[in-house]
């Protein structure tokens, strides 16, 4: 973790390929800023599919930064050759509230 007060919380993740994050969750909407791209599967906490990013065309290459909803519980596996590296920005309250 980068930075967390009571409006954000900032993460710096990195995971290399082969390997599979532990069973979390993501409590709020963030802005996903891609550092370095890698195909991944994400999966439930039974590992049911959510999302493989090889089977979508607007995450078959590098996306740049995207904004993400709030994530239930999931795993991330690294399914592709390069560190999947990615720095995320969680938006825990709108501005002013």
């Amino acid at each position: 973790m980068i930075l967390e007060n009571e409006s954000v919380r900032v993460l710096d993740t990195s995971i290399p390929p082969g390997d599979t994050t532990p069973l979390h969750t993501h409590a709020w909407p963030s802005v996903l800023h891609i550092l370095s791209w890698s195909s991944f599967v994400r999966r439930d906490e039974r590992g049911k599919v959510l999302l493989d990013s090889r089977t979508m065309r607007e995450l078959s290459t590098s996306p740049g930064t995207i904004w993400s909803g709030p994530l239930g519980p999931h795993t991330l596996e690294n399914v592709g050759t390069t560190t999947l590296h990615v720095i995320a920005i969680e938006i825990k309250q709108p501005h002013g509230e």
